[in-house]
């Protein structure tokens, strides 16, 4: 399950998701909204998605994890919306018989995530300025950029 969210995440919830009795291990990836970035204090983010493209290429990078590793299960929730220093932005959960499994898909579907899923985040500094930040952390293969261009400004009033 993919899914975007407006509201805060519960991990142990989450986790709960995956129990499965054929599960030996369970794989978890949280992550948090930092106080900096690229040596500017960062007070606060927004994330912005293309809701539906996020959820199709969300989904699919989970099938792609089903079927290069082998896992049970795996969920990655990704919220949306204004989140403050620590609030929780992404969870990812890969449930497996076994360890090598579940590590592997986590940090798979992460790193596709950050590539693929059109997630904007919007970062606001200590100075009062703000800016928007490629979320994108690894090249593609043939060099092309992969990141989501920033999302269109709204229309004028």
């Amino acid at each position: 399950m993919f899914r975007l969210s407006s509201a805060p995440l519960d991990p142990a919830a989450l986790a709960r998701s995956l129990d499965d009795p054929r599960a030996g291990a369970l794989a978890t990836f949280e992550g948090r909204v930092r106080n900096h970035n690229e040596g500017q204090p960062v007070l606060a983010l927004d994330y912005e998605a293309y809701a539906a493209l996020a959820e199709k290429e969300g989904t699919r990078i989970l099938e792609e994890a089903r079927a290069k590793f082998a896992i049970l299960h795996a969920v990655c929730v990704h919220r949306i919306g204004a989140l403050a220093i620590g609030d929780l932005a992404v969870w990812i959960g890969a449930a497996a018989a076994h360890r090598d499994a579940a590590f592997a898909a986590c940090r798979y579907i992460i790193d596709e995530t950050k590539a693929r899923v059109p997630v904007w985040k919007k970062e606001h500094y200590a100075t009062g300025a703000s800016a928007w930040i490629n979320c994108a952390t690894r090249p593609p293969a043939d060099g092309a950029s992969t990141t989501p261009s920033a999302p269109p400004a709204p229309p004028a009033p």
